[in-house]
């Protein structure tokens, strides 16, 4: 067998319909599209639209609110920060700030700040400044002989900038 003899299955592969191409065709004309309208013509896009009838969206009640100045933090866990110590791309006798866990490559951005999360097991004592954390994560760090100070802006803080 060469490249050359290699076809497709027949019945694989199907022409392109060219509609508006004259009666003879089956699809000449109107080309499938009816006549008049707003569909018939081009540039059509109404979605959701149910021909002037109260549309599902509108007629759902809306419940909840979203918060327009919510905070999103970057989140991190005591396994991950454990890896990163064993894989010696976090050295445990320096603190371990949010600018030096983006520069290791935990997180990519800080975005809010960070948060540790309890996840896991940390064995090195470490001195971590973050901007939060968990009750449990903050124990977890104590346990292992570290400190965790967290940075986290207070609404008086805040104000005081």
């Amino acid at each position: 067998m060469k490249l050359n003899d290699l076809r497709d299955n027949p019945g694989a592969t199907k022409k392109r319909m060219r509609v508006g191409r004259g009666p003879g065709s089956g699809k000449g004309k109107t080309a499938g599209r009816g006549i008049k309208g707003q569909t018939s013509r081009s540039g059509v896009a109404i979605n959701a639209y149910e021909g002037g009838q109260m549309p599902l969206y509108r007629r759902l009640p809306k419940r909840g609110f979203t918060k327009p100045n919510r905070k999103s933090y970057a989140v991190i866990n005591l396994d991950t920060l454990q890896k990163f110590v064993d894989a010696k791309r976090i050295d445990p006798k320096v603190e371990v700030t949010e600018d030096s866990l983006v520069e290791a490559g935990i997180v990519r951005r800080k975005l809010d700040g960070i948060r540790l999360l309890a996840k896991g097991e940390l064995k090195v004592a470490l001195k971590i400044a973050l901007t939060g954390a968990s009750a449990a994560a903050k124990a977890a760090v104590e346990k292992a002989g570290g400190t965790l100070t967290l940075t986290a802006k207070t609404r008086e803080t805040a104000a005081a900038e």
